[in-house]
């Protein structure tokens, strides 16, 4: 048997009401997961999910507060329940929610009303009174992460710190400009977003954190390739109605921003040798799709307007 199944059973054996769950009586799916190895086990009356954390999350994942705010995330009623977790070795299950959707940016595209449903997710975490436990603070995880890199002699892409310079008008307008922080999954990908056609739910809370709530907006835009209509959907349903201009400015900078921290993110990735991709090109593209919007001549507009609350 596979070494990973094998763990999976082990996990769930030491689980009181979980003991007796074996192959004979499962099924076992590996699921999908950029760092971690994530199965979902199905059986007569229950369907849960088994996270085992990724070589190198060590360096960059808090656990006990991934999973605070995921039972968080889970009072406001927008997330899974956490039915066990051991903090010290980053394993955490849960139980699945059924009859769902993965979100990919295909399905964003094509899946009716999908950015809308996001939109109003993201609203009720935001809006849910929750703390979380950690402040995702942008420009600190930047310096965080590039000292990780360091650690690793893990070469950088031409030209990256000269990005980082460059958005230092930015980070004063951020600064000068706050806004009101909120709870924030903050790693928006399309595939934490699971829909039943009716509610989208949110999982993987490993990046999560209080943020500034437009973060979770852009982020989510630039994962699924939102064009402009499916970007007003999403927006117009988040905020009830149309974004005023300072909103709108500040999901488009961190439409920028997400792609500058990704891009070290991915770094570590590579630096980790990963196999789950090429994350040296992945890295590149978002990199260079930072320095495409950044350099667009409406993004100092974007800047300025969020000074305009």
């Amino acid at each position: 048997m596979d070494t990973n199944i094998d763990k999976v059973f082990s996990i769930l054996n030491n689980i009181k009401g979980y003991e007796k769950i074996s192959t004979e009586n499962s099924n076992l799916k590996r699921l999908g997961g950029m760092t971690n190895i994530v199965h979902l086990v199905e059986t007569e009356n229950i369907n849960l999910i088994v996270r085992i954390p990724g070589k190198g999350t060590e360096d960059y994942i808090n656990r006990t507060f991934e999973y605070n705010n995921a039972m968080a995330a889970w009072r406001a009623g927008i997330s899974a329940e956490i039915i066990w977790a051991d903090v010290e070795r980053g394993i955490m299950v849960s139980k699945a929610i059924n009859a769902i959707e993965t979100m990919t940016p295909n399905l964003f595209s094509t899946r009716k009303g999908s950015p809308a449903r996001a939109g109003l997710a993201l609203a009720k975490l935001h809006n849910s009174g929750e703390t979380f436990d950690f402040r995702f603070d942008l420009f600190n995880m930047i310096d965080e992460y590039l000292k990780i890199l360091s650690s690793k002699n893990a070469e950088l892409p031409d030209g990256y710190h000269e990005i980082v310079d460059a958005a230092k008008p930015v980070k004063e307008a951020l600064i000068a400009n706050p806004n009101p922080l909120a709870p924030c999954h903050c790693d928006p990908l399309c595939e934490n977003f699971l829909d039943d056609g009716n509610n989208m739910w949110i999982v993987d809370w490993e990046y999560s954190g209080m943020n500034d709530p437009m973060w979770d907006l852009g982020d989510l835009s630039v994962e699924a390739g939102m064009d402009e209509n499916q970007e007003n959907e999403m927006l117009i349903a988040y905020f009830g109605k149309e974004p005023t201009a300072a909103q709108k400015g500040r999901v488009i900078i961190y439409k920028a921003m997400c792609d500058l921290l990704w891009t070290l993110w991915g770094l570590i990735q590579h630096a980790d040798k990963n196999p789950a991709e090429d994350f040296w090109a992945y890295s590149i593209e978002r990199f260079e799709r930072c320095k495409r919007l950044m350099q667009n001549t409406d993004f100092k507009k974007n800047i300025q307007a969020i000074g305009n609350n």
